[in-house]
């Protein structure tokens, strides 16, 4: 569980002041889905910048400069290669069309390996799940809707994208997970992050806002692009990969184990370990989840209340 958070000035009202101030604030409020890393992607000097450390958001010192006013940013849960190898962190970077490109991404994919060997895709250091999606936008050597829904169409688990490219068009990409995004039409702005929730916080927090935030809507299979003059358009995915891993147990739908794939080696007690390492994410402690391992419930039922709420 990650999240993915930015800023949209295009109508260039705000200062630089004043856009660092606003991305503390959302990062800082984003930091309840991740604190093992945090980062930012923009342009500055026509060129892709990258700033990400394997810290909490609170403790990144943000400092934009003037000419940066699209911020795409990420904080970080790791379930897939260490967070201190900062290479694992988002956002990463690819190239397309000779140009570099931003990546970031929320939720799980546990189809990367198979993916890479089928695809023929190279190896790479970076051990992160996420990265295959860089890969197949690189492979298809433009970025654009139909390379994003190529990718969509192809990675599976859990995710929604963001992906800046060299021209300062936003892209979003929205699978089962969430994603909420408020304009400020007046101001010219844009806000985004992965939940409604945490985007009211830190939206209560901004006293520059003074007007009230139209909702964007975007669903399940929606791919967005928000230009530099602030101008959406849309396009679409097939969404039927996402649905059909679901299996029936009998009391209910199970999604296949997320963790499973990065640590299918390892035994149980490995499993339920890693589970009890995040449940603070969760609102829970590690003495719950040992306490329901010393029940008889498996790691993967441990984790599926983690995710749901239920066993």
């Amino acid at each position: 569980m990650c999240c993915l958070f930015g800023i949209i000035d295009y109508g260039k009202t705000l200062s630089p002041r004043q856009r660092t101030a606003m991305l503390s604030i959302l990062a800082t409020e984003c930091e309840v889905r991740g604190t093992d890393a945090t980062g930012i992607a923009y342009h500055s000097g026509e060129k892709l910048r990258i700033y990400k450390r394997p810290k909490a958001a609170h403790e990144m010192r943000f400092l934009l400069p003037q000419d940066a006013n699209v911020i795409m940013g990420h904080t970080r849960m790791a379930t897939q290669g260490r967070a201190a190898h900062n290479c694992n962190n988002h956002p990463f970077t690819g190239r397309a069309d000779h140009q570099p490109f931003a990546l970031a991404h929320n939720g799980v994919l546990y189809n990367d390996t198979a993916l890479r060997k089928s695809q023929h895709l190279p190896n790479t250091r970076i051990q992160t799940d996420s990265f295959i999606a860089v890969q197949l936008i690189e492979r298809k050597r433009t970025l654009n809707f139909d390379s994003l829904r190529s990718m969509a169409e192809q990675v599976e688990g859990s995710f929604s994208f963001t992906i800046l490219d060299s021209k300062n068009n936003l892209y979003f990409v929205r699978g089962e997970n969430p994603l909420c995004i408020y304009h400020y039409p007046r101001m010219g702005l844009y806000l985004y992050a992965s939940t409604e929730e945490i985007l009211q916080k830190a939206v209560q927090r901004m006293r520059i806002l003074q007007e009230k935030p139209v909702p964007i809507k975007v669903t399940c299979g929606d791919i967005l692009c928000i230009d530099t003059n602030g101008q959406i358009s849309s396009a679409k995915f097939n969404t039927d990969h996402l649905y059909s891993n679901w299996q029936f147990t009998g009391r209910q739908f199970r999604y296949p184990s997320l963790y499973s794939y990065a640590l299918e080696d390892d035994t149980d007690e490995t499993y339920v370990e890693e589970l009890r390492s995040v449940a603070a994410a969760f609102g829970f402690t590690p003495d719950d989840i040992t306490t329901l391992s010393r029940q008889g419930f498996s790691p993967e039922e441990i984790e599926e209340w983690l995710y749901c709420g239920e066993i």
